[in-house]
């Protein structure tokens, strides 16, 4: 795949394309899961299980160039650093758009945004958004969400770094709906640093230059906007804005609240 442009990081690794490689040779539709900032591909694995038992494949995609552990993610940090919108969004097309069928994407969080966005260019037959990231047009901007994001958007300098959530952050952000023992595991097990640039540009929804765009008139994929209810992180509220904002989408569009989700 050739750049975007000189600052785009659209290069495939080498984990990635035997991924899509392996994905080819199998003949089976993709489903192409996309993990949140602040989590790790294998967040997915349950998931990616359940999906292959019922006969579909799962190409491994990592946002930003994750590692697979904890203990991985946490030696290097600063790999994830200064990583914006559109550069993560170039390097996950240059993946899906390798495929040799078009998958279904589901993202959580920023990887619902990237599941949004992949519509745009055509990439996905379908797209599921779990909690996403707000695109532009999405207005809704309640505390709960601020206070979740207050580790990359709190200090102006974080805009260049990867910045970690600490285990309160983790835990009200994300795992506020299970027992303190499964949250210090989830955050033990899951959880890396985040590139603050993308958390600080999302929240440009009035820029008409920002990268976090959806072409919500694209009537070639069907979405489906999922939120549960206890999710301080993306709150009920923005999952719906997104949801309206698609409605015009001349295909099946759908939005599903959920409300025990996250509690096992």
């Amino acid at each position: 795949m050739s750049a975007a442009g000189p600052d785009r990081m659209t290069t495939v690794t080498e984990h990635e394309a035997g991924q899509v490689a392996r994905a080819n040779a199998s003949g089976r539709t993709p489903v192409v899961f996309v993990h949140g900032l602040w989590l790790l591909p294998s967040s997915w694995d349950r998931w990616a299980e359940m999906f292959e038992t019922a006969g579909y494949n799962r190409p491994d995609t990592r946002v930003a160039g994750r590692p697979e552990t904890t203990a991985q993610a946490n030696a290097d940090p600063e790999v994830f650093a200064g990583k914006s919108i559109g550069q993560v969004a170039d390097h996950f097309a240059a993946i899906v758009g390798s495929l040799a069928r078009k998958p279904a994407i589901i993202g959580h969080s920023f990887g619902g945004l990237l599941a949004q966005i992949s519509r745009r260019t055509l990439l996905a037959t379908a797209s599921v958004a779990i909690d996403p990231a707000p695109f532009r047009g999405v207005l809704p901007l309640p505390m709960s969400a601020l206070r979740s994001a207050s580790a990359a958007l709190g200090n102006p300098a974080n805009r260049q770094r990867a910045v970690p959530l600490t285990y309160d952050q983790f835990r009200y952000a994300f795992a506020n709906a299970v027992s303190a023992d499964d949250a210090k595991r989830l955050y033990e097990t899951f959880r890396g640093a985040a590139p603050a640039c993308p958390s600080s540009r999302q929240r440009r929804q009035f820029n008409p230059w920002t990268e976090a765009k959806v072409d919500t008139d694209n009537p070639t994929a069907a979405r489906c906007c999922s939120s549960p209810a206890r999710r301080p992180y993306r709150p009920w509220a923005v999952t719906n804005a997104a949801y309206k904002r698609q409605q015009r989408n001349k295909n099946v569009t759908e939005i599903v609240e959920i409300p025990d989700a996250g509690t096992r």
